[in-house]
């Protein structure tokens, strides 16, 4: 004779086991969708920072004091001024959100990948700049402690032409997405440095790399 009351639960049983397979399905499903979907936000505000293009227009990076210089595409400079060391780079904007920067870091010399900085490893930037994504803009500092063993380190990289080495750490517009990208500095023929960027390492999220 059939059981009915155990068919029934064996039945009950299995439409609820298949109803939570398409449920679990389901939500993961949706939480992929919704990764995708947040990701693709993220992207669409995140910035990379390059050195501008040479034929980009030059552009006028005043400093505190009065003190200014016009920077054509792709140059950067590193010049002691009445007592300071002045340094500004070009920058174009690569990525689709608004590049803020927190912060840069000097080393004297082609420091290459081998040296990955940390976000407390930076100077804060004095005043708030900004590059608006596929535009370009600059980035400036300054050591004005002659005291300092930064200052005498990078008076002396300048006055013996040496090739630099500046980090910069950056973000979108919310404070998020920091980007650390490491600029080689090195000597043009018309009296500028040359810009070019060798690294890229994301501070919020694992560097694929």
């Amino acid at each position: 004779m059939i059981d009915w009351t155990t068919v029934s639960a064996l039945a009950t049983g299995a439409g609820t086991l298949v109803l939570a397979v398409a449920t679990f399905a389901s939500v993961r499903s949706a939480n992929r969708a919704a990764r995708v979907a947040e990701r693709a936000l993220m992207t669409g505000l995140r910035p990379l920072l390059v050195p501008s293009k040479l034929d980009d227009g030059a552009q006028k990076v005043y400093f505190q004091g009065g003190d200014h210089v016009l920077l054509g595409g792709g140059r950067a400079i590193a010049q002691e001024h009445d007592g300071a060391i002045l340094l500004a780079a070009s920058l174009r904007n690569a990525g689709s959100g608004l590049a803020v920067l927190h912060g840069w870091r000097f080393h004297p010399g082609d420091l290459r990948g081998e040296d990955r900085p940390g976000p407390e490893d930076f100077t804060d930037q004095a005043r708030d700049l900004y590059v608006a994504p596929g535009d370009t803009g600059f980035w400036q500092g300054a050591f004005r402690d002659p005291g300092g063993q930064d200052y005498e380190h990078a008076r002396q990289a300048i006055k013996d032409g040496e090739t630099l080495t500046i980090d910069l750490l950056y973000g979108d517009n919310e404070g998020g997405q920091r980007i650390i990208t490491r600029f080689i500095l090195r000597p043009g023929e018309d009296g500028f440095l040359i810009s070019s960027a060798t690294h890229h390492w994301n501070v919020d999220r694992p560097d694929p790399r």
